[in-house]
């Protein structure tokens, strides 16, 4: 639902150009109430006309969908897009054919059109990566990697929504501690959070580089950091990457 919120937030597509399936009653009522234009689950029906197909299920739902849908694929005039964590592009094609495909790993951040989408091709030509790339590029910033490292990227682009969004409530919670209100100290961390984050975007720099700006000779941010780091806030940070990372190699038969 994330992809489709962003593409409606674009303004450019709207929900005669996009078309969702979904199996519980209860949350086809739903979706539509949002204003999806959602069907029940004849996804082979809602593949036909459509220039993209995107998988977006749960892994152990993914082949059951593609053999229903693999019938309806026209090579010629379709790309395959899979969300599917843990399944390759190898495995897709064992069920589809030798057809476009495209695994990508988004973040939430997509209905909002600020996603880091990843990717990687099979099957495809110049123009057909090109468009992808593009279409995605519109939902915040894409770029194409080897699939191999779609583990990591899911761990890193996915999983770190999760992690900076903590590090923003540690934040929040400690403005309150020192004299703020909970909803005004939120919006100043995330504020904060979100202009550091277009300070490397921007300046294409090293974060060292930006905090050296703001620390000075015996002053009181060089003195948080420190803190910070005794008590082990970067290496805490990495751990957490690596425990995910590691717990998703032993989740996926195939390690990425």
């Amino acid at each position: 639902m994330s992809i489709a919120k962003g593409l409606l937030k674009l303004k450019v597509y709207n929900n005669k150009n996009i078309v969702m399936t979904e199996k519980r009653p209860t949350r086809i009522s739903y979706l539509q109430q949002k204003g999806f234009n959602v069907t029940d689950s004849d996804n082979l029906k809602a593949i036909q006309g459509s220039d993209m197909v995107i998988v977006s299920v749960k892994p152990q739902q993914v082949y059951e969908v593609l053999d229903e849908i693999k019938s309806g694929i026209n090579p010629g005039k379709q790309i395959v897009v899979s969300t599917v964590t843990g399944i390759n592009l190898s495995d897709l094609e064992k069920h589809v054919g030798k057809v476009p495909l495209v695994r990508i790993m988004p973040n939430t951040a997509i209905e909002i059109l600020e996603s880091m989408t990843c990717m990687s091709f099979l099957n495809t030509d110049k123009m057909q990566e090109e468009t992808v790339l593009a279409f995605f590029g519109q939902l915040g910033k894409a770029l194409i990697i080897q699939e191999e490292l779609m583990g990591a990227v899911t761990v890193l682009g996915a999983c770190g929504v999760a992690f900076a969004l903590r590090f923003l409530r540690a934040t929040t919670q400690g403005g309150i501690e020192i004299g703020f209100g909970a909803e005004l100290s939120q919006l100043i961390a995330a504020q904060t959070v979100k202009g550091a984050a277009q300070l490397i975007l921007e300046n294409n720099s090293h974060p060292e580089r930006e905090i050296d700006k703001v620390t000075t000779p015996q002053g009181i941010t060089i003195s948080g950091l420190n803190e910070m780091e005794h008590q082990g806030f970067s290496s805490a940070l990495i751990k957490g990457l690596l425990t995910s990372y590691n717990k998703l190699e032993k989740m996926l038969p195939n390690g990425n």
